[in-house]
């Protein structure tokens, strides 16, 4: 069986702590070098999807076993939006903690406002829209805090968006409790996903674009399970098969400490993963890192665990 974990923002901190198991995998693995891409550029790429931005709306919608037809769809991911005097200060979903029955209030207003958008609420912090060919578009919020652009992004559309989203009693309600307001949309991923091609006999992603891709290449897929073991155990005896582990993007987006989110990721997925490679469980691992100062990639199969002359060292000196 070959595993397959892409980690992007793994090499996004200097002076970690030491990770045993996962510094052993990029010790003893061949390294591959590339341009450095975005994750999403990355997941283009791997699952065939032509020319163009990742076309993550239409995905989303897929995810649900909804087809998004001719639509033009986008992600319409809520965040919270301050503006300085001279920037913009953006916050993703992950800070903001949206209720279910807030995610569904707040697109039913907008759905009101806006014939024919048909904004969704995949998961609380997830949103898509069918939204007209053309309107204007953000990147990927990938990293963190300031954003100078936004102001020059202001399209009609989203101005409207924030109006209708400023006076919901949904943000009255959680000004109230001192929690951010719900106050605006990242719109980005917008296209048409006809085909698709999957090199893995499963995926397991926690954002439904991923699982959308892999539903429309006819790939095996499912929620992110806790832990590298409990995604071994229900994979088969051989195989290819990926996992995003994302964990750090939300934390690296906010500019919080990710040493706890590190350590997890070394206990719950680095450790079981190495261990099951020791074992003959798993006849390969590559760990993708696609957003470093390069793209990288560690190859390791089990004999290359005896390479003992390659000593491990702190994951930034890989980057």
């Amino acid at each position: 069986m070959h595993c397959e974990l892409v980690v992007p923002g793994l090499f996004g901190t200097t002076g970690n702590p030491r990770f045993a198991a996962l510094e052993l995998l990029l010790a003893r693995g061949r390294r591959q070098r590339a341009a450095a891409q975005t994750l999403e550029a990355w997941l283009q790429e791997a699952f065939d999807l032509g020319e163009g931005p990742f076309p993550a709306g239409a995905l989303t919608l897929l995810s649900l076993g909804r087809d998004p037809a001719d639509g033009s769809w986008v992600r319409a991911d809520p965040v919270h939006l301050r503006l300085p005097r001279d920037r913009a200060v953006v916050a993703p979903a992950e800070a903001l903690s949206i209720a279910p029955e807030e995610a569904a209030s707040l697109c039913e207003a907008l759905n009101r406002h806006f014939a024919g958008c048909e904004f969704t609420p995949v998961e609380p912090g997830r949103w898509c829209a069918r939204v007209a060919e053309g309107v204007h578009e953000q990147s990927a919020l990938q990293v963190a805090g300031t954003e100078p652009d936004v102001r020059a992004q202001g399209a009609p559309l989203l101005n409207e968006i924030q109006m209708v989203l400023h006076e919901h009693p949904v943000n009255e309600a959680r000004e109230a409790r001192g929690e951010p307001a719900v106050n605006s949309v990242w719109i980005w991923g917008g296209g048409r996903a006809p085909s698709a091609r999957s090199a893995w006999q499963s995926v397991a992603a926690d954002d439904p674009a991923v699982r959308g891709a892999a539903r429309l290449a006819g790939t095996r897929h499912r929620a992110l399970p806790r832990s590298g073991r409990e995604w071994l155990d229900r994979l088969p005896e051989d195989g290819r098969h990926l996992a995003v582990l994302d964990q750090l993007r939300a934390p690296l987006a906010l500019g919080e400490e990710v040493k706890e989110t590190q350590a997890r990721l070394e206990r719950d997925w680095f450790t079981p993963i190495l261990a099951a490679l020791r074992t003959g469980r798993i006849g390969m691992v590559s760990l993708h890192v696609p957003d470093g100062p390069h793209a990288l990639s560690f190859e390791t199969i089990r004999g290359d665990l005896r390479r003992f002359w390659r000593l491990p060292k702190a994951i930034e000196r890989y980057a």
